[in-house]
């Protein structure tokens, strides 16, 4: 199997639900992915030990999903050069509102490419690190414009059958 080139972490395993469409996508798009659960609270020398080692590891992008102050983004963001993808976690309190919040408020410098909160933003997270791979690939390049294609594709088939629908 190829070396994996994402890393996707998660503050807490009961972000795991909320990840399925990052898994699901990376898998279409034939990506190499690892996934852990690293709390930036909780487990911080582990936060820091996966940050400075990363980049040796051979991952090209992190993922990192958390909830609430949703701290694990930036600080995986200011122990590495790479990338760093923030998802943010819906929350029972606040909706995702708290995590998006956190994650979307970096100094300068310790930039988090933010993506939304919930379902379209785990699929986000994932085409977005296929995107800066896809920067030194031209395979990944034409699976995400296939993948686009089929977007598109099944936005006029739906636009087709609703307009059956509705025209009786």
């Amino acid at each position: 199997m190829a070396k994996p080139r994402v890393a996707v972490v998660m503050g807490s395993d009961s972000d795991l639900p909320e990840l399925e469409d990052t898994f699901q996508t990376l898998r279409a798009l034939g990506v190499s992915f690892t996934v852990d659960v690293i709390s930036a609270h909780r487990t911080p020398k582990a936060a820091h030990k996966f940050a400075e080692t990363a980049e040796e590891k051979g991952y090209k992008v992190i993922i990192a999903a958390s909830g609430g102050a949703a701290h694990l983004p930036g600080v995986l963001a200011s122990l590495t050069t790479l990338p760093v993808i923030g998802l943010p976690v819906t929350t029972s309190s606040l909706e995702g509102m708290d995590s998006l919040l956190s994650t979307v408020q970096m100094p300068g410098g310790v930039p988090v490419a933010t993506v939304g909160v919930g379902g379209g933003g785990a699929t986000n997270a994932a085409v977005l690190a296929v995107q800066i791979l896809a920067t030194s690939s031209s395979a990944l390049r034409k699976k995400l414009a296939a993948f686009k294609q089929e977007l598109g594709r099944a936005v006029f088939e739906k636009s087709k059958q609703v307009k059956k629908e509705v025209s009786g």
